[in-house]
């Protein structure tokens, strides 16, 4: 698992960015059929049993390159994604990169206080997040199978999501405006991170 300061990896990703993504996947067969090639690899490793893997929103990707495909979630800082699913997802070839950040997003408008002085365009709220790159290799990618089970029917509380993006995160700010440490996610694992024995289940992914 690696950990990179978020303003040399992640810092092409905004709300915009991230719009874009979900546009050219809904309009992308192409896109759609990688992407769900992507969910099932991770499925098929059990992902989505380790806590809050299945919050992640898609926020970059799916790219795909000569040897492996890689797409970018986001999860709400207090929300981070437990990084034993990483060294699961690591035990079968893949590689995965933690950034810790931050991203502006457009206010709930409701009166005209809520509005950009002179436009008509919402004021932006900083929230913090984390991002999480996972590189699958294309051999993982074409070895997996169809018949992995269908997430499509699992209740996913996206309120959940929302409210940790809206909570007051600051006091869980270390300082250092990049990734979290290893001794950093140790802490938040309350002790020593261990592979979890072999390849299992992984988290969905929200579109």
């Amino acid at each position: 698992m690696t950990s990179l300061p978020a303003d040399k990896f992640f810092n092409d990703v905004n709300f915009v960015s991230i719009i874009d993504t979900i546009k050219n996947v809904y309009m992308s067969d192409g896109s759609m059929s990688t992407l769900l090639d992507f969910e099932r690899c991770l499925d098929e490793a059990d992902l989505y049993a380790y806590k809050n893997w299945i919050m992640g929103e898609l926020v970059e990707g799916p790219n795909v390159g000569r040897y492996a495909c890689s797409a970018i979630f986001m999860w709400p800082y207090r929300m981070m994604p437990d990084p034993r699913g990483a060294l699961r997802l690591e035990a079968i070839g893949c590689k995965v990169t933690f950034g810790k950040s931050s991203i502006e997003v457009p206010v709930q408008v409701q009166d005209y206080e809520d509005f950009v002085p002179g436009t008509r365009y919402p004021k932006m709220h900083e929230r913090k997040v984390w991002f999480v790159e996972i590189k699958i290799p294309i051999e993982l990618m074409n070895d997996i199978k169809e018949g992995s089970i269908d997430l499509a029917d699992q209740t996913i509380d996206l309120s959940e999501i929302e409210d940790a993006y809206n909570e007051d995160l600051d006091k869980m700010d270390t300082g250092d405006g990049g990734v979290e440490t290893m001794q950093d996610q140790n802490q938040a694992m309350g002790g020593p991170m261990q592979p979890a024995g072999g390849p299992g289940p992984m988290p969905g992914m929200q579109i």
